[in-house]
């Protein structure tokens, strides 16, 4: 493959010009249909108005749209301008947008036209763009531009995104990805997951994520293959998506997060479906529990492909498309990783098939969080990123996470920040302390649970605080559970016993 993602989707759109690219579903409705030709002109044109607007190679964009064919267009479009893609979660609340826009300091909002407004009055100085995204994508106005797009030079170790990742402490991180980053995750996935140009794939996920972004799109469209975008997650319309036998909607392969398998799965159980013709199902973003995993084998008929991936290093893991597939376990490496499992606090390692710290090099690596340096280097160790993850290998190479240093929940495979919701929940006249906890949940790996503890006096209930959490941020950040505590357990130096909490909430 080229050295730049831009080279790589060029590429790839000459040699399948005249094939279906992107099939977009609206509410079960076909909108859009795009060749790779089509979609290549409309990347370049859209390329050549984004050029007029000042913007400078390196200068990040935030894209706030909802899923959409210009939404990955725009994302593209950046790529051969040597702009520097952010895409959001077009349903973060103000107070998540403040901390976000000021710490990429974008030179373009891309938005809905709806938080136009609102993006403005948290970036004055930043130009926003409205991009009605409810508009059926032919109808957009943003292709008129006759400028000729210019001749940017963009190299291999150039930034094409920043997707930012919440840890245990502190705010999100922007998570560089590189051209060579992106290219080397693309090209590994197509390998070992066998993705051609007769492969068809529903793809029910968001944009805003490595998995449904780069894992799902970038490996399919390099791969000259088919994608069935549907513009959002729905059980019953997957089913019968993925149910489909005949034409040019007959999905081969699916990509998914344990919890969209979850609701799937209780409705196939009423009414099974016939699946012999998709060749690739996978699971990842978290852990998929073994009875799910017995569950997808007996409904769907094959098992799932387990793999594990970080938005700061790409797909790490994956079980074998020709191999033995093993609940529970994350797979083998993929090619080119480098893997050590080391004492957390001696960073010696561990005796094979103990459990330590993962630690990985590979050329699909960030090279660091945006303008984070101390926290870049905290990541880092002679070389080695830290993934924070305990894990294990046994003597066959498959590898296991056992658990999260950093205590990131994870609930229905979005990562939430327990001190972020901790200091939203803070802000509540008349709590005097409040944890925050992730509780293994069947459904969603796992629940938020807020423990609080409320000054002498305080009436507040808990219905109060989840009101307050929804206002103030996206809906699987908020707690599903607060329980009030007459204390929260700490050690001697005043740190909140996280484990401790958990076993007495669960």
């Amino acid at each position: 493959m080229a050295d730049t993602l831009s080279r790589c989707m060029d590429d790839a759109f000459s040699r399948f010009e005249g094939k279906i690219a992107i099939t977009f579903m609206r509410n079960d409705n076909l909108e859009t249909e795009l060749t790779y030709g089509r979609l290549k002109r409309d990347i370049d044109c859209l390329a050549a108005t984004l050029s007029t607007h000042g913007l400078k190679k390196g200068e990040r964009v935030i894209l706030f749209l909802q899923k959409s064919i210009i939404a990955l267009v725009a994302h593209l479009a950046l790529q051969k301008l040597g702009l520097i893609c952010v895409p959001l979660n077009p349903g973060f609340k103000e107070d998540e947008l403040r901390y976000l826009i000021n710490d990429a300091d974008p030179g373009l909002i891309l938005a809905d036209p709806n938080s136009c407004d609102d993006l403005q009055k948290l970036a004055p100085r930043c130009q926003v763009i409205p991009v009605d995204t409810g508009k059926p994508y032919q109808s957009l106005d943003l292709f008129t531009s006759d400028v000729k797009c210019p001749e940017i030079i963009v190299g291999p170790n150039d930034p094409g995104l920043i997707i930012y990742t919440s840890g245990t402490t502190g705010d999100p991180k922007g998570a560089i990805l590189t051209h060579k980053n992106l290219v080397h995750d693309a090209a590994n996935i197509i390998a070992i997951w066998q993705i051609n140009q007769n492969d068809i794939l529903c793809h029910a996920l968001p944009l805003f994520h490595v998995h449904g972004l780069c894992f799902a799109l970038h490996t399919t469209l390099l791969a000259g293959a088919g994608i069935i975008m549907l513009d959002r997650f729905d059980p019953a319309r997957v089913i019968e998506m993925l149910a489909q036998k005949d034409g040019n909607r007959s999905c081969t392969v699916f990509m998914a997060v344990p919890v969209m398998y979850t609701t799937m799965l209780d409705a196939l159980e009423k009414q099974p479906r016939d699946y012999s013709h998709l060749r690739l199902i996978t699971s990842g973003s978290a852990p998929l529990l073994p009875k799910e995993f017995e569950r997808i084998e007996t409904l769907f008929g094959q098992k799932p492909v387990e793999r594990e991936g970080m938005t700061e290093t790409g797909m790490n893991f994956s079980n074998p498309i020709d191999g033995r597939r093993r609940p529970g376990s994350v797979g083998l490496p993929l090619p080119g990783l480098l893997v050590r499992i080391v004492d957390a606090e001696t960073f010696k390692d561990v005796t094979p098939g103990d459990i330590g710290e993962i630690w990985l090099k590979s050329a699909a690596i960030t090279p660091g969080y945006f303008r984070k340096p101390v926290e870049t280097g905290e990541a880092f160790e002679e070389g080695w990123f830290r993934t924070g993850d305990l894990g294990r290998c046994d003597d066959q190479g498959y590898y296991y996470i056992t658990d999260r240093i950093k205590h990131i929940i994870i609930t229905g495979g979005e990562n939430v920040s327990a001190k972020e919701v901790e200091t939203v929940i803070g802000r509540i006249q008349g709590i005097a302390e409040v944890a925050v906890v992730g509780i293994p949940d069947e459904k969603w790996g796992e629940t938020v649970v807020a423990a609080v503890v409320p000054k002498p006096g305080s009436k507040i209930r808990a219905d109060d605080i989840k009101a307050f959490c929804k206002k103030h941020l996206h809906d699987w950040k908020c707690p599903k559970q607060v329980q009030f505590v007459a204390e929260i357990p700490k050690n001697t130096m005043g740190k909140v016993l996280k484990e401790v909490l958990k076993n007495r909430l669960a």
